[in-house]
């Protein structure tokens, strides 16, 4: 049975990958990996390929070889013809799809930061209403300071763990990922941001992430995952924490307005 050339053997791995980038993943994590990003991982993947092919020059000599036979033999004249007819078509479709015109419908309003429901829910067990729900570790902070450090931490552990690749270092909202995302994921070093919102409002948009925000926060879908799926609540209660600790503001209590 003839082996299957190497040249082969990367390109089906490539397309496989870039096949479950493109339809696997984003079925995971219930939110479509953006172009952009899927662009820069099949550029890694690329890479890797060729490191690895080119270790070993008997190994990289086999992987040129079919290339070199499709340009310069001329038992491989079908394949070059073809070639050369499909790869200036598929360009041109590929240019056409970028430059032509389209229709695209009204801009719609959209509302940055959607009111919560009435009811606070977590895995759909309601735990209280939205105006009335508080951090049940916040006491902490004034009735035993080692106990509430040691909720911090956790929180600080909980979003190394899970939200600084879009989030940021530094809560900035620059984390590795936030380029490709639309709309870029929230600057938590932003006055704006923490300071103006009950930490039950924080709680309901983490948990629920971008596919379940409510109408009023379309057209775009945030790229945030439900977080109640990964988290338990106490996880979620103790990022909050930690996002408050690390930038100093701290979230509006019930009753104040926001600024």
């Amino acid at each position: 049975m003839k082996r299957m050339p190497l040249f082969t053997k990367c390109l089906i791995l490539f397309v496989l990958l870039w096949l479950f980038l493109k339809f696997v993943i984003g079925g995971i994590i219930s939110v479509p990996l953006p172009s952009s990003l899927i662009a820069m991982y099949l550029w890694l993947i690329i890479l890797a390929i060729l490191v690895h092919v080119s270790v070993e020059d008997d190994r990289f000599r086999e992987f040129l070889r079919p290339i070199k036979e499709t340009l310069a033999d001329e038992s491989k004249k079908v394949r070059r013809t073809a070639l050369f007819v499909l790869i200036p078509l598929v360009m041109l479709g590929f240019t056409f799809s970028k430059v032509s015109t389209r229709a695209d419908p009204p801009a719609a309003l959209r509302t940055a930061h959607p009111a919560p429901p009435a009811d606070l829910t977590y895995r759909d067990k309601v735990i209280g209403t939205s105006q009335e729900v508080e951090n049940p570790f916040r006491h902490l902070e004034k009735d035993d300071a080692e106990a509430f450090r040691v909720h911090v931490e956790n929180g600080r552990r909980v979003y190394y763990q899970n939200c600084f690749f879009c989030h940021g270092d530094n809560l900035d909202g620059k984390g590795h990922f936030a380029h490709g995302f639309q709309p870029l994921p929230a600057n938590f070093q932003d006055p704006g941001i923490i300071p103006n919102f009950q930490e039950s409002f924080l709680f309901w948009r983490i948990s629920k992430g971008g596919p379940e925000l409510p109408p009023a926060a379309t057209p775009w879908d945030s790229a945030m995952p439900v977080w109640e799926n990964y988290l338990t609540e106490e996880e979620i209660w103790e990022v909050i924490l930690f996002l408050s600790e690390y930038t100093g503001y701290r979230p509006r209590t019930s009753g104040e307005g926001a600024h």
